[in-house]
């Protein structure tokens, strides 16, 4: 029971990752057949990025209420009805209503298993499930390129949602295996709140390294696609299929990093990413043919693979198990504030400027990481040994 729950959980975040690459991989012939200019993708992910702010905040209220399994199942629904009403959208302005009930199941879903893996399960386990994730990003920018090329973009978004409401399926039929783990409750119950959370020492550096990560991850994410028909000149169905080499990079390293996570340890991982991510960033400075980039953007994957998920596993060490549920809350809330208005903020300068300043771009935003992120392991330190002579005296 114990080995099914842990497959269903990684299961649950293949589904988190499906949507998450659809809408930059399609985006190039989808604003061309909405009649909407290319940089108002920002609009539509602001939407549902929107949508994973609030319920990430609500997120540890609700699993201490429902429970993370009801949480986990209802969210996946959401995204499916979500993905479908995409799929039938012929507006613009159907996109951005969609876009709400799309944001709503991600976030909740989101934030309650990353708290609940990161109090259960060693580092490895955040790991492979940020790899399930990214498999779930794999593949859809396939599933998008080959509805662009025999058919268009709303088949690419009805095969996904048929895949996400299998898993639906699939998690509600199977709710009965998540009692395998009867030890939820406690560090839950003690959970500090959303104000108490934000008065601890070092979490505002913990939210504003997270905001900067997934501010750049997004980025590149997103407007992968976009860069490379736009600098490259690559089509639009080659230019989506480009797209999932970061996802292919990503998830690889987050495949390799769970057999090192236990033994380097979380700071030691990011440090490790953040020189990788960096080098990723310096090929894309070279003024040379797509090839080059493209090796960039799998090198740039590789990178990010072990920071997200280390950032989220070091929560309980930093900060106390007791904390974790709001921290990891307002975590993902951060995270989505960045993913919110970063990447828009790109989509407007790279219709001022070019699209080719993306690398210019995501290096502000890996340098304000792990300045930050470095800054919130040092403060851990010093707060856990006072916290210890407390408990002594």
């Amino acid at each position: 029971m114990y080995s099914l729950l842990l497959a269903l959980i990684y299961l649950a975040f293949i589904s988190l990752g499906l949507p998450d690459s659809l809408l930059g991989s399609g985006w190039p012939a989808m604003h061309e057949d909405l009649g909407v200019p290319v940089s108002y993708m920002g609009i539509v992910s602001m939407v549902i990025s929107g949508g994973t702010i609030v319920s990430s905040l609500f997120s540890d209220k609700l699993t201490r209420k429902f429970g993370a399994r009801i949480v986990t199942v209802v969210s996946v629904f959401l995204t499916a009805i979500a993905l479908f009403a995409f799929s039938f959208a012929d507006r613009f302005y159907l996109l951005v209503a969609f876009a709400v009930p799309y944001g709503l199941g991600a976030g909740a879903i989101d934030a309650a298993l990353n708290n609940y893996v990161a109090l259960h399960y060693r580092a490895k386990h955040m790991s492979w499930l940020h790899c399930f994730w990214g498999a779930g990003t794999i593949v859809s920018p396939f599933v998008m390129g080959y509805a662009l090329a025999n058919s268009s973009w709303n088949a690419g978004y009805r095969i996904v949602g048929f895949i996400q409401l299998g898993i639906a399926l699939l998690l509600l039929f199977t709710l009965p295996v998540w009692k395998a783990n009867k030890t939820t409750a406690a560090a839950e119950q003690k959970a500090v709140g959303l104000r108490g959370a934000l008065k601890i020492k070092g979490v505002p550096f913990l939210l504003l390294g997270f905001f900067a990560y997934c501010a750049a991850e997004a980025t590149a994410m997103g407007w992968a696609s976009t860069y490379f028909a736009e600098t490259k000149g690559v089509l639009a169905e080659q230019a989506a299929e480009f797209a999932s080499l970061f996802y292919i990079g990503i998830t690889a390293s987050r495949f390799l990093c769970g057999f090192l996570s236990d033994k380097l340890g979380d700071r030691k991982m990011i440090l490790a990413g953040t020189a990788v991510l960096l080098c990723g960033v310096a090929m894309l400075f070279v003024p040379a043919p797509a090839t080059v980039a493209v090796v960039g953007f799998v090198v740039i994957g590789f990178g990010c693979g072990p920071i997200y998920p280390s950032i989220i596993h070091a929560a309980p060490d930093n900060f106390g198990a007791e904390n974790s549920g709001a921290i990891i809350g307002i975590q993902m809330a951060s995270a989505y504030v960045g993913s919110t208005f970063v990447p828009p903020l790109f989509g407007l300068l790279g219709n001022l400027l070019g699209f080719s300043i993306m690398p210019l771009y995501l290096l502000v935003f890996v340098v304000l990481m792990i300045v930050m992120t470095e800054l919130t392991f040092r403060t851990a330190k010093t707060r856990i040994p006072q916290k210890e002579n407390e408990t002594e005296e």
